[in-house]
């Protein structure tokens, strides 16, 4: 979103401080959700920025919070008020005027941090910004939370966008188990839930099976989905070295244009028992432990041995 800077240059990669306001508003600007009666934008954002950079601007960190809100606040006015000569064609020509847009949270979030996990070198820029999605009771989904990670370094700006439900109901017992080890020793993770993140991780990509590899495995390297409705699982590769399921490659989930990482829609079923490898250097066992969703008829009786009868 910051194209490449003159100022970062071999020997100098230091940025202006300004770049970060300009990159926040920026995001802001990519990253509206048009909905039928208005347009929200994130709300939140958070900038990671090298340990050294971060320590230059660390005593200005007030003042640079305050000026990315008023900036960000600015933005939003001019998306809602058009120059004078759009308004006036507008008029014109009987264009209807687009959805406002407002903030998800009704208000800006704005924080700055140093890279905790040392992925940035000096001068680069990663946001994480969030976006509050309405809830769809109708379809059976909760109040959700968009992110999109943006990375800006001299030589390319990504963009990496994931949903995620932020109240997730609870499950009387897991669907399924996974069990590895790793550098950190073994580990199990029962699945308790119908969709589960796996990788590195890290505190700017946070996952729910946490990986301690190198990093050949990718901060998110994949995903495991389930269906609710009938019990399935698939696996879903979000990786840079691939992801394997019984020693056979799966394909990859996601296309990068011109930076950015958009999800296709591409996914694995997962058999009951299989073995999943992380770039071929971590494997991990998943064993379903729950059947699928019951079809009893109703009014169906449940005998001791756990048949069942009409």
């Amino acid at each position: 979103m910051v194209t490449n800077d003159s100022t970062a240059v071999a020997g100098n990669r230091r940025r202006p401080a300004g770049d970060l306001i300009t990159a926040v508003v920026e995001n802001m600007r990519r990253n509206l959700e048009t909905l039928k009666y208005s347009t929200l934008a994130p709300s939140r954002y958070v900038v990671y920025v090298h340990p050294a950079e971060f320590a230059r601007l660390e005593g200005i960190i007030p003042i640079l919070q305050e000026e990315t809100i008023r900036a960000l606040r600015e933005a939003l006015q001019q998306l809602n008020n058009p120059s004078g000569v759009r308004a006036f064609s507008g008029r014109f020509f009987g264009a209807a005027a687009g959805p406002k847009v407002q903030t998800a949270a009704g208000e800006w979030q704005v924080e700055f941090l140093a890279d905790p996990d040392g992925d940035l070198a000096e001068g680069d820029i990663l946001i994480d910004s969030e976006l509050l999605l309405p809830a769809e009771p109708e379809l059976g989904v909760g109040e959700r939370t968009r992110r999109i990670t943006t990375s800006h370094t001299p030589q390319q700006t990504t963009t990496q966008e994931r949903t995620v439900r932020t109240r997730e109901a609870a499950a009387p017992r897991p669907f399924a188990r996974i069990t590895w080890e790793d550098q950190s020793g073994q580990h199990t993770f029962d699945v308790a839930t119908d969709v589960v993140t796996i990788g590195r991780g890290g505190n700017t990509c946070p996952v729910d099976v946490k990986i301690a590899s190198s990093v050949d495995v990718s901060r998110e390297h994949a995903r495991i989905r389930r269906d609710a409705t009938t019990g399935q699982f698939f696996l879903i590769d979000l990786s840079t070295f691939g992801t394997t399921l019984n020693q056979r490659h799966v394909p990859r989930g996601y296309d990068e244009i011109d930076g950015v990482k958009r999800e296709t829609g591409t996914e694995t079923p997962l058999p009951d028992g299989a073995r999943i490898g992380l770039a071929e250097t971590v494997f991990l066992d998943f064993a379903v432990t729950a059947g699928p969703p019951s079809t009893f008829a109703p009014g169906a009786k449940v005998d001791k041995e756990g048949g069942h009868h009409t």
